[in-house]
C-alpha cells in the first residue's frame, strides 16, 4: 500500500512516521522526487494521502486506489469543488490554541502598543511618556468573535482572562448568541473589538457595511481566512480613522505584496500567516494522520471527518 506525503516534513516527523507505519504501507516523500512530474506519478499511485495537493492535481478525481486522505490543515477551502467518495480528514482543533495565542497576543500588543516599542527598542530611541498616554486596556472589552469552532472557541477562553464581555458569532450553533449578519450589524455599534476565526467557505462575510456599522475608533483582527474580509473597505477604514486599528494574521493575497498599503499603515499589526506554529508541529500532523489510519484499520470512521464541499 503506497502512502502519498505531500508535505514537507521535517526530518524528525519522517523519522517519526516511517517508525509508525505499518509494515504493509510505504511511504513516497513528494520533497525526495525531482520534478512535477515525478511527483504527480507518484501521487496517482496513492492509496493514502498525507497533506494538501494542489487542487489541480484532483481535478479530474482522485488517485483510483485511494482509500484516505488526511489534509494537514484546519481550513480546506480551496477543496470546495471537490466530490471524493473516500474519508477525508482535517487536523481539526491541532491548530486552535496557537492561532488563539497569536491573535490574542497581537490585540494585546496593540493595545499596550508592544509593536511600537519594539520598533524604537530596536532604534535605541526612548520616547516613553508620550507612550503611556496611549495605552489602552484590553481588560473588560466588548468584543465580538466570529466563528464559533475551535478557534473561536479558544479565543474566547483566552479572553476571558482579561474579564472581556465576549460573543459568538454562528449561523447554527447553539452556543453562540449572534446568528445573522442582522443581529451582527445591530451589535457592532457597541462593540470595542471584532475577531474573525471564520473559515474561507465564509468568503466575503466582513463586508464593506459591517465595517462601516463597527464603532469608531474600534479593532478589527483577523485569524480565520484572509478571503472573509472585504480587505479595500477595512483599508478604508484604517486610513480614515473609522477603525483604531487592525491585527492581521491573514490577508486575501498571501504573501503581501510589497507595495501593499497594509505595510505602511501605523495602526496595523501583520503576523504573516503564522498563527498555528506551535513546538514540534510535524510530529504532531504525522501523530493525527497516524492515530487516524490505525481507526481505519480498525474499521472505525477517522477523527475529524470533513464534507469538502460543505466547507466544514
Amino acid at each position: 500500500m503506497h502512502l502519498f506525503v505531500y508535505t514537507a516534513l521535517d526530518a524528525p516527523a519522517r523519522a517519526r512516521l516511517q517508525a509508525g507505519l505499518p509494515p504493509d504501507v510505504t511511504p513516497v516523500f513528494r520533497t525526495d522526487l525531482p520534478d512535477e512530474a515525478a511527483q504527480r506519478a507518484a501521487f496517482g499511485q496513492a492509496a493514502l494521502l498525507l497533506g494538501n495537493p494542489p487542487p489541480a492535481w484532483l481535478a479530474e478525481g482522485p488517485p483510483p486506489g485511494l482509500q484516505f486522505w488526511q489534509i494537514d490543515s484546519a481550513g480546506f477551502e480551496r477543496y470546495g469543488q471537490l466530490q471524493l467518495e473516500v474519508p477525508v480528514a482535517n487536523v481539526g482543533d491541532f491548530f486552535a490554541w496557537p492561532c488563539a495565542e497569536t491573535i490574542v497576543g497581537g490585540i494585546l500588543a496593540h493595545y499596550r502598543h508592544l509593536d511600537e516599542l519594539a520598533v524604537l527598542q530596536s532604534r535605541r530611541e526612548w520616547v516613553g511618556a508620550p507612550i503611556r498616554r496611549q495605552l489602552r486596556l484590553l481588560r473588560g472589552q466588548h468584543v465580538i468573535v466570529l466563528g464559533a469552532g475551535a478557534i473561536g472557541q479558544a479565543v474566547r477562553a483566552q479572553l476571558g482572562g482579561f474579564q472581556c464581555q465576549v460573543q459568538l458569532l454562528a449561523r447554527t450553533d447553539p452556543q453562540a448568541q449572534l446568528h445573522s449578519k442582522e443581529e451582527l450589524r445591530a451589535a457592532l455599534p457597541t462593540t470595542d473589538l471584532v475577531v474573525n476565526c471564520l473559515p474561507g467557505s465564509a468568503e466575503g462575510f466582513f463586508s464593506a457595511a459591517l465595517i462601516r456599522a463597527m464603532r469608531p475608533g474600534s479593532v478589527y483582527a483577523s485569524v480565520g481566512r484572509g478571503n472573509t474580509t472585504d480587505e479595500p473597505a477595512l483599508i478604508e477604514a484604517l486610513q480614515s480613522g473609522h477603525l483604531g486599528g487592525a491585527v492581521l494574521d491573514v490577508t486575501a493575497q498571501e504573501p503581501l505584496p510589497a507595495d501593499h498599503p497594509l505595510w505602511l499603515l501605523p495602526n496595523v499589526l501583520l503576523t504573516q500567516h503564522t498563527a498555528g506554529g506551535q513546538p514540534h508541529e510535524d510530529e504532531g500532523k504525522v501523530d493525527i494522520f497516524l492515530a487516524n489510519l490505525q481507526r481505519l484499520r480498525r474499521g472505525e470512521l477517522p477523527e475529524n471527518l470533513v464534507e469538502l464541499r460543505r466547507g466544514y
